[in-house]
C-alpha cells in the first residue's frame, strides 16, 4: 500500500473521529414499561375521562394540556373515545415525577491539514481539534399514565415513560418527546394476555 494511499485513509480516520466527538454524548433513550391487571377484559373499554389524582402536584397548564393531547392522541388510535360523562367505562390520570440529571456534551473544534516541501507525497499532515467538554444540570421526568375501571374501583393498566419531560427544552421539542414517549408506552394497550 502506498505511503498516499494510507496517509488517505488516515485522514478519513481523522475526520470521521472528530464528527463522532462533535456530536453530543448524551443521547438520552426513552424507556417505556407497563404493567396491567391480569384477566382484565381491556376489549370492554370503549368511553374515557380525566380525572385528577388526589396528592398529585400537576405541572403548569401548558405541559398539563401538552400531556393531555399526547394521551389523546394515542388513546384515540386505539378505538377509544374521550367524554365527560362520569359513565365513562375508564378513568385516565397521570403524575409526573422530575428528577435533577447531569447531561454530559463534549464538542470538538475543527482541525486542519497543512502542506510542505519534498514531493508529492511528503510534507502534508493533520494537527486535530480540542475537544471540549461540559456537564448541565437538566430537569427530566418520568411520566406514568393510569388507567382506573370505575365499576370495579382498581387500577387496571399503568405505563411509564422515563426521560420524556425536559423542562429545558425548547416547547417544539417537549412536544416532539411526549408524542413520541406516548407512541412507544401506547404500543403496549390493550396488553397481549396470555
Amino acid at each position: 500500500m502506498s505511503m498516499h494511499v494510507i496517509r488517505l485513509l488516515a485522514r478519513t480516520f481523522l475526520v470521521g473521529a472528530l464528527v463522532l466527538a462533535a456530536a453530543p454524548s448524551s443521547a438520552r433513550a426513552q424507556d417505556v414499561g407497563y404493567n396491567f391487571m391480569p384477566g382484565t377484559d381491556f376489549a370492554r373499554y370503549k368511553t374515557y375521562r380525566w380525572v385528577t389524582i388526589d396528592g398529585v402536584k400537576y405541572p403548569d397548564d401548558i405541559t398539563d394540556a401538552q400531556i393531555r393531547q399526547a394521551i389523546d392522541t394515542q388513546l384515540a388510535t386505539k378505538g377509544l373515545t374521550k367524554t365527560d360523562d362520569k359513565d365513562a367505562t375508564l378513568y385516565v390520570g397521570y403524575r409526573v415525577a422530575l428528577d435533577q440529571e447531569k447531561q454530559l456534551n463534549a464538542y470538538t473544534s475543527g482541525g486542519y491539514g497543512g502542506w510542505g516541501w519534498g514531493g508529492p507525497y511528503r510534507g502534508y499532515g493533520y494537527a486535530g481539534g480540542m475537544t471540549t467538554a461540559t456537564t448541565t444540570t437538566i430537569t427530566v421526568g418520568t411520566l406514568s399514565v393510569d388507567m382506573y375501571d370505575p365499576t370495579a374501583k382498581q387500577l387496571v393498566w399503568r405505563g411509564t415513560a422515563s426521560k420524556t419531560i425536559d423542562t429545558n427544552a425548547k416547547p417544539e421539542k417537549r412536544v416532539k418527546n411526549l408524542n413520541k414517549a406516548m407512541a412507544k408506552m401506547m404500543k403496549n394497550y390493550p396488553p397481549k394476555q396470555k
